[in-house]
């Protein structure tokens, strides 16, 4: 049988009562978001095509929402998994940030199992 550990981060595994409460605190968190907004567990992935500066301001703003409603639901925001992955020929690779910081550009990304590059 296995021993009992405690869980300092992410949603607790075998748990029903976290991942519930989790959704109903980042329920709100796509209001106001026309871009695609994809929720796995206490994952979420933002996606969308930009490409003019009305788009990449778009996705700045969302970036900027996630971490305002973050510190509204006191949720700690983990900047160092919030990665940003630019796909297609062409791609004018803006710089997003996350307050004071920038978000890492990553040439691949592994998505439930499967690596999208």
């Amino acid at each position: 049988m296995s021993k009992w550990r405690s869980v300092t981060n992410g949603v607790p595994q075998g748990s029903i009562l976290g991942p519930l409460l989790f959704s109903i605190f980042i329920s709100d968190i796509d209001s106001g978001i026309e871009s695609t907004l994809s929720k796995f567990a206490d994952d979420t992935k933002l996606s969308g095509a930009v490409d003019t500066p009305d788009g990449e301001d778009a996705i700045q703003r969302y970036l900027n929402k996630f971490k305002k409603s973050a510190c509204v639901n006191i949720i700690r925001f983990n900047n160092a998994n919030c990665r940003m992955q630019h796909l297609g020929r062409g791609n004018p690779q803006y710089q997003y940030r996350l307050e004071d910081e920038g978000v890492e550009s990553i040439p691949a990304e592994k998505d439930l199992g499967v690596l999208v590059d």
